[in-house]
C-alpha cells in the first residue's frame, strides 16, 4: 500500500453548486478529537446528531447533522465523519477550511497535531480505500462510479447488481472451479509415480470444459454489462439532402438538428445520445458527403470521414425519391466504396432507404435485414429500425439480468479464455503436458483475478480511480 494511502482525507462529497443540503466527508483513524474541535462536543456513533459546525473562533459557520461512524464498520474501513450542512458552495468550503485547520491545531494534552496529515482527497479515494481495507473489491468498486454515470435506468440497475456482488460471485465461482482443476494438475505432476491417473479419475478434461462453458455464459453477460454502460455509437452518413438530420431529430424525438431544403446545412457534426430499451445509443449526425468547393464545407466532411472510421455501426442514407437517378446512385457508390472494410465485412452498415412517404409502391420484402425502407417525417419504419441496431450490438436482454461492465473487463475474460483453450490443447496432447497445462491454468486464473483485484498494479489502480469524482 503506498504511503499516500494512510493520510488521513477530507473532501466535499456532494456536487457542486447550491443544494438543500451538501456534506462533507472525512476519512483516516482516530477522528474523535477532530470530531470535539469542529463540532465542540463528541457524537454518538452511527447516529446523526443536530449541532453546529464551529470555526476557530467558536463561532457558527451553519447548523446541520453530524455523523460518525468508528472503522471498521464503515464505507471506507476507517473513521468517517460526515457533516450535513446547507448546500451552498461557500458554507461547504468554509467547513472544509475548518476541518483542514482543525486537524492543524495541537492537542492540549499532547502538544501533537489532532489529525497529522489530513489532506483534500483525490477522486476516488474514498472508494479507493473501501477496495484497500477489503470493504468492496475491484469490480464493486468501479460498480460505484458506473451507478453515478449511469445514463439509462437499465445501466443504473446493471451497476446496483455490480455493486451487490453480483459480478463478483460469478468471477469468484470461476475462480473456485479453477483452483479446484490446478490442485488436481499440481497433484499429478507432484506424485508421478502414483498408480492413481488423479485428471483421469476427477474428469479433468470435463472440468475444464465446464469452466470454458461457464466462462463464455459469463463473456455473453459482460458484453451486453459493457453495452449498458459504453453504449454503441451509430454515425448517420449520406449525401446532401437525403435526410440525416430529419432522421437524426426522429430518432430523438426532438428537432436538434437544423432542416432545411438548402444542400449542405450541416457543417459539423450533431450528437445526440438515445436509449433502446436501456441501451445507451450515441447517434452522430454528419455532413453531407460531396465535393464542394466550399472552405467550410470541406472541413465538415472531412470530419465527417473521420466520425464514420471511429463508428460502431454506419447508417447509409439513401434519398427513394432519387432511387433512379443515375448520378444519385452513381454517387453513392462512390461514397460506399470508401466504408472502412471493418464495417463493410462486420456487416455494421445499414442502408436506409429515405423519403418512404413520397414513394408510392408497394413496400415489399427483399430479405435483406441490412436495407431498411423508413420515413423519417412519418416515423414508418423507425421501430425496426430501433431493432436492428440493438441486433448490431448484439444485445440481447438476460433473463436473469445484466451487471454493469468495462472494456477491461471483456478483456480479461477473452484472455481467460484464450488460456483455457490452450490449457485443453496441452491436455488433449499425448503424452499430455502437464506441466504447460499447469502453467496455463496458472495464467488463466491470474488473468481472471484481475476483474475483482486479486492482483492489480498500483498503475492500473491509479486509473481507474482518476476517473472518479472527488468526495466519492
Amino acid at each position: 500500500m503506498l504511503p499516500r494511502h494512510h493520510d488521513p482525507i477530507v473532501a466535499i462529497a456532494t456536487a457542486p453548486g447550491r443544494a438543500a443540503v451538501g456534506i462533507v466527508r472525512v476519512s483516516g483513524r482516530d477522528l474523535r478529537a477532530l470530531i470535539d474541535v469542529v463540532c465542540g462536543r463528541p457524537v454518538a456513533p452511527r447516529h446523526a446528531t443536530y449541532l453546529s459546525f464551529r470555526d476557530a473562533a467558536g463561532t457558527d459557520i451553519d447548523h446541520g447533522l453530524a455523523l460518525y461512524f468508528p472503522a471498521p464498520h464503515s464505507y471506507t474501513g476507517e473513521d468517517v465523519l460526515e457533516l450535513q450542512a446547507h448546500g451552498g458552495p461557500v458554507v461547504l468550503q468554509l467547513l472544509l477550511a475548518r476541518c483542514l485547520e482543525a486537524a492543524a491545531d495541537t492537542d492540549p494534552a499532547t502538544g501533537r497535531p489532532l489529525l497529522t496529515a489530513l489532506r483534500p482527497a483525490m477522486p476516488g479515494e474514498f472508494t479507493e480505500r473501501a477496495y484497500l481495507n477489503g470493504k468492496l473489491d475491484l469490480a464493486q468498486a468501479e460498480a460505484v462510479s458506473d451507478l453515478i454515470d449511469a445514463s439509462t435506468e437499465a445501466a443504473a440497475r446493471s451497476a446496483t447488481r455490480s455493486l451487490s456482488g453480483g459480478f463478483s460471485l460469478q468471477i469468484k465461482a470461476l475462480d473456485e472451479q479453477l483452483m479446484r482443476l490446478r490442485m488436481l494438475v499440481e497433484a499429478t505432476l507432484d506424485f508421478p509415480e502414483e498408480d492413481i491417473d488423479f485428471l483421469q479419475q476427477a474428469d479433468a478434461r470435463g472440468q475444464l470444459e465446464a469452466i470454458s462453458s461457464r466462462l463464455r455464459a459469463v463473456q455473453d453477460q459482460t458484453r451486453q454489462g459493457a453495452l449498458l454502460r459504453e453504449g454503441i455509437t451509430v454515425v448517420i452518413a449520406g449525401q446532401p439532402n437525403v435526410g440525416k438530420s430529419s432522421l437524426l431529430n426522429a430518432l430523438a424525438g426532438a428537432e436538434l438538428a437544423i432542416v432545411t431544403p438548402i444542400p449542405g446545412t450541416t457543417r459539423d457534426k450533431v450528437t445526440q445520445t438515445i436509449q433502446i430499451e436501456g441501451v445507451p445509443v450515441h447517434v452522430i449526425d454528419t455532413a453531407g458527403l460531396r465535393d464542394t468547393d466550399d472552405a467550410v464545407e470541406r472541413i465538415g466532411i472531412e470530419r465527417s470521414w473521420g466520425e464514420i472510421e471511429a463508428a460502431d455501426a454506419l447508417l447509409f442514407l439513401h434519398d427513394l425519391t432519387r432511387i433512379k437517378d443515375v448520378e444519385h446512385r452513381s454517387e453513392n457508390a462512390r461514397i460506399r466504396a470508401r466504408f472502412p472494410h471493418a464495417l463493410i465485412e462486420g456487416q455494421r452498415v445499414l442502408e436506409i432507404h429515405n423519403k418512404a412517404d413520397l414513394v408510392f409502391e408497394p413496400r415489399g420484402d427483399n430479405g435483406d435485414t441490412n436495407s431498411l425502407r423508413v420515413s423519417a417525417r412519418t416515423g414508418e419504419g423507425l421501430d425496426d429500425l430501433r431493432r436492428r441496431l440493438l441486433q448490431l450490438a448484439g444485445w440481447h436482454e438476460h433473463p436473469e439480468g445484466v451487471f454493469t461492465a468495462r472494456a477491461r473487463h471483456v478483456r480479461a475474460l477473452r484472455l481467460t479464455g484464450e488460456h483455457l483453450d490452450e490449457a485443453r490443447r496441452r491436455l488433449e496432447q499425448t503424452p499430455a503436458q502437464l506441466d504447460l497445462l499447469a502453467e496455463e491454468l496458472r495464467l488463466a486464473q491470474g488473468t481472471l483475478g484481475e476483474i475483482v483485484g486479486q492482483s492489480t498494479p498500483d498503475e492500473l489502480l491509479g486509473e481507474i480511480f482518476s476517473r472518479f469524482c472527488i468526495g466519492k
